[in-house]
């Protein structure tokens, strides 16, 4: 069993904090219960989007592999490739393929290119950034048998 969160880094949630600040600096002209309604309201919406962007999972459970809204059978992946920092930027850039499902998150240097065998399925492969591409590879390689 694999499962991995790829949670925001912490310096990014600086980001909701800008965001509450510079709408409460805009309501402020309107006064300060505006402009402290505005801190709240957009910081909490900032702090939300964040928190829903760094909840992106990648599972490999019961026979499947799980990545964000993506739910596939093990038996129709093929090769998986873990991706360094280099590798990782070229096949998200110049080799990219269109029709590739991509879980992306651009805070996360390492990736895993898996190839989608399925004769039914459009999609060539299967670009996963992870923290860990060779756990999450030998994950799916020990669940396929």
């Amino acid at each position: 069993m694999y499962d991995e969160r790829l949670t925001a880094p912490p310096s990014w949630w600086l980001l909701p904090v800008a965001s509450g600040l510079s709408i409460a600096l805009i309501l402020l002209r309107f006064g300060a219960v505006p402009g402290l309604i505005g801190l709240v309201v957009g910081g909490v919406a900032g702090a939300v989007a964040l928190s829903s962007y760094g909840s992106a999972r990648i599972r490999v459970v019961q026979g499947s592999l799980v990545a964000g809204k993506a739910k596939l059978p093990l038996d129709a992946l093929g090769a998986a490739e873990p991706l360094d920092a280099a590798a990782a930027v070229a096949w998200r850039s110049v080799k990219a393929d269109p029709r590739a499902f991509m879980l992306l998150r651009s805070y996360v240097r390492t990736a895993l290119r898996v190839e989608v065998t399925d004769p039914a399925d459009p999609t060539p492969y299967l670009y996963l950034s992870t923290r860990d591409p060779e756990a999450l590879a030998a994950a799916i390689a020990k669940a396929k048998g």
